[in-house]
């Protein structure tokens, strides 16, 4: 088999933690993977390549979507995976805080989406799926997080936007919203409190994100779907 003969996927945010979970996940699933990160360690297998920048510059959505289409031929897939979390009271956000996690959450997504989706069209259709955050809809007083609701939240209502727009078009777009999963991001200090947010009274791990995801992929008839994460986090406590 040729690298044109396999679904491609781009993940974003994808040197550890839910990126790196998911680049093995795709890859099980036979597909061409081309990963993202700024930190990214390089790779090129016949069914791997590695681009290493910072998704909040426009420039690296050119140069990764331009390696899909070079390597493999197109994309089939897009998971923005990529996102900044920092939890401070409001007043005490500063223009840095600001400028990075809108420049990832916000900046990153809309740059590689708007490329991903026009080579979709080409294919007649395609499927993307936005790693969102459980807070969007469980604001919590313990986890002050206004940023992540702001940009978060704005890839929630993005995803039904595009759904909608893309229905008739082939292209599928849907979101997985995490509770709190374990990776590098959490010291594990803090796991007891926060495995405590949780009404199932665990955190989350990175294979409960992965297969929500390869559900989304194989979900034919879903589009537009929110789909929680979060060991009870949405539903109330």
């Amino acid at each position: 088999m040729n690298s044109y003969d396999r679904k491609v996927a781009v993940i974003t945010g994808a040197s550890q933690g839910i990126g790196a979970g998911l680049v093995e996940a795709y890859r099980k699933l036979g597909y061409s993977v081309v990963a993202t990160s700024r930190s990214i360690s390089q790779a090129d297998e016949p069914d791997l390549l590695t681009v290493r920048g910072d998704i909040a510059e426009a420039a690296t959505a050119d140069r990764v979507i331009g390696a899909a289409l070079k390597r493999f031929g197109g994309v089939d897939t897009l998971v923005n995976t990529a996102g900044i979390f920092v939890a401070k009271a409001f007043t005490d956000y500063t223009p840095t805080d600001f400028t990075d996690v809108t420049g990832v959450n916000l900046a990153g997504f809309f740059h590689i989406t708007q490329q991903a989706i026009e080579s979709m069209l080409s294919r007649g259709g395609g499927h993307i799926v936005n790693v969102t955050s459980s807070l969007v809809d469980n604001a919590n007083s313990s986890v002050p997080s206004v940023l992540a609701s702001l940009t978060k939240g704005g890839l929630q209502s993005a995803t039904k936007s595009l759904a909608i727009e893309y229905a008739g078009r082939g292209i599928r777009v849907n979101a997985v919203s995490p509770g709190t999963i374990k990776t590098p991001m959490h010291d594990e200090s803090t796991h007891e409190f926060l495995a405590a947010l949780h009404p199932m009274g665990r955190m989350g791990d990175i294979r409960d994100i992965t297969d929500a995801v390869v559900y989304l992929e194989n979900a034919s008839f879903v589009t537009g779907e929110i789909l929680h994460v979060d060991g009870g986090m949405s539903a109330g406590h």
